[in-house]
C-alpha cells in the first residue's frame, strides 16, 4: 500500500476506471501501481517511487493490470515455474483482497478562461 509523502503528479489513462473504495475489488484503475511500485514491482523497476514498470495499459479492456500476472513462460522451464510464480506474485500483491490504497485521485482544475 503506498504511503503518503505529500501530492504526486501521476500521469493516468483517461479511460481508466475510478479509485474503487478501499476493501473493494480491484478494477484495474491502476492509481497504486502508478504511484509506487509493489515489493515486486520494486525489484523489477529498481526504485521504490514512481510507476512500476511491470504495469500495462490494457486499451481492449480499458484498465491496468500487472505485466508480471499476465506474463507467460516461453521456454519448458518457465511454462513450469508460471503457475507457481504466479501464485506467489498474486500473493505479494494482495490479488483478490481488494483495494488497499488509501490514495485519491484528483483531476487538475482545467485553466480558466479569460
Amino acid at each position: 500500500m503506498p504511503k503518503s509523502r505529500g501530492p504526486q503528479i501521476i500521469h493516468i489513462q483517461p479511460e481508466a476506471p475510478a479509485k474503487p473504495a478501499v476493501g473493494q475489488p480491484c478494477n484495474g484503475c491502476g492509481l497504486c501501481c502508478l504511484a509506487e511500485p509493489c515489493p515486486v514491482g520494486v525489484v523489477l523497476s529498481r526504485r521504490r517511487h514512481g510507476a512500476c514498470v511491470a504495469l500495462r495499459w490494457l486499451p481492449m479492456e480499458r484498465r491496468y493490470s500487472c505485466g508480471v500476472m499476465r506474463w507467460q513462460g516461453q521456454s519448458t522451464v518457465t511454462r513450469l515455474l508460471e503457475r507457481p510464480l504466479r501464485a506467489w506474485m498474486a500473493r505479494m500483491i494482495a490479488a483478490g483482497q481488494g483495494c488497499d490504497a488509501t490514495l485519491e485521485a484528483e483531476v487538475p482544475k482545467a485553466a480558466e478562461e479569460p
